[in-house]
């Protein structure tokens, strides 16, 4: 190590273009690292905007992986759905975040939700469905209304449909255009929640405080911290995110969202391994940001403290809510967060606010 740098790490790579990825840059470079983005849309992106460089390439083009990775120190994803077999191929030259295991398990539901309950963590019913027929067997065996999703790749609400007994199954089987799909039965929830932890690379642990999360449409809305649920429920759902952290030998960082229940249970739902919308308030809100958390172990610095700054409230920014743009950068205690992206369309993530509530 240089004795005049705090770490051997100088250069983080990462998979992925867009805003997570650009508020990890932001983030590593106020710790004085540099970040090399590599993307199919990597020049002109979000992350690319402001990344120290960026390589413009397919995730199957393994020449243009190797020269990526031979060009930096660490290498991790800022969403989840980079082939899991890059992972292999980038791991051979340099470290890799969050691991293979955490990104082949989080890229299929029945892979997590199974990982879940053998880990002892509650979750809703669920069947694999990989035909109409099974989704008519499934349906006839608990009669009950239930989401039918694609088992990976949906996301805010797209590729699933709720369905009851008298609906017509194969349109609905057909309507997601895959055979490998999951039903899940529609939990009476009074809440939804995400944890979150970082774990470094020799295991070491740090949790951030739970947020309260709101969406409409299928989209995260709003989310607030520290959720206000009770102890045992908090506690709950921090031991789940650790014990998911260490069985998949997580390095970096890992969000659990779960519903908590109209009779006070903790259902988990899905685990993403990269940092979280409903974390965002993180960025002012905590001591120290899910971004510079994951900065801080990709670089192998100590963890920094999470303690929460009193009571705060993240919206996000849709692209038909622009409009609200001049009056919230007006607005005194709101920060505003814009990702640089030139189409605002409906639906889609433009940015976020932060707002303090309170102490």
């Amino acid at each position: 190590m240089n004795e005049n740098t705090l770490t051997s790490v100088q250069t983080i790579g990462i998979l992925g273009s867009g805003q997570l990825g650009r508020m990890l840059a932001i983030a590593a470079a106020q710790l004085g690292l540099r970040t090399h983005i590599y993307a199919p849309d990597a020049n002109t992106s979000p992350a690319g905007d402001i990344a120290h460089r960026t390589t413009t390439a397919a995730y199957h083009d393994n020449a243009a992986l190797a020269a990526f990775a031979a060009d930096v120190d660490v290498i991790t994803s800022e969403f989840e759905n980079v082939p899991a077999a890059v992972m292999d191929v980038l791991a051979a030259i340099c470290p890799v975040s969050p691991g293979r295991a955490a990104l082949y398990t989080a890229q299929h539901r029945i892979r997590e939700k199974t990982l879940a309950r053998e880990l002892g963590i509650a979750t809703p019913q669920f069947w694999p469905v990989t035909s109409a027929d099974d989704l008519k067997a499934a349906m006839r065996g608990h009669g009950l209304p239930g989401i039918l999703k694609s088992s990976s790749l949906g996301y805010d609400g797209k590729g699933q449909v709720r369905i009851k007994s008298d609906d017509d199954m194969d349109a609905a089987f057909d309507s997601l255009g895959t055979d490998d799909a999951i039903l899940e039965e529609i939990v009476d929830f009074t809440a939804e929640v995400s944890f979150m932890v970082a774990r470094d690379a020799i295991g070491g642990i740090s949790h951030f405080p739970a947020s309260l999360n709101h969406h409409r449409n299928g989209i995260l809305a709003q989310s607030a911290a520290p959720a206000p649920l009770h102890d045992e429920i908090i506690a709950e759902g921090m031991d789940a995110v650790e014990r998911m952290a260490e069985a998949l030998e997580l390095f970096g960082l890992l969000a659990l969202e779960a519903f908590t229940t109209v009779d006070g249970k903790l259902l988990f739902n899905e685990i993403a391994p990269r940092p979280h919308n409903s974390f965002h308030w993180t960025i002012e809100g905590c001591a120290t940001s899910q971004f510079a958390q994951l900065a801080r172990v990709l670089a192998r610095m100590p963890f920094g403290a999470t303690h929460i700054y009193g009571n705060w409230q993240m919206d996000n920014l849709l692209g038909e809510d622009m409009w609200k743009v001049p009056e919230l950068l007006a607005s005194a205690g709101t920060h505003v967060h814009l990702y640089g992206k030139a189409d605002a369309k409906t639906g889609r993530k433009m940015g976020h606010t932060n707002r303090l509530l309170g102490s």
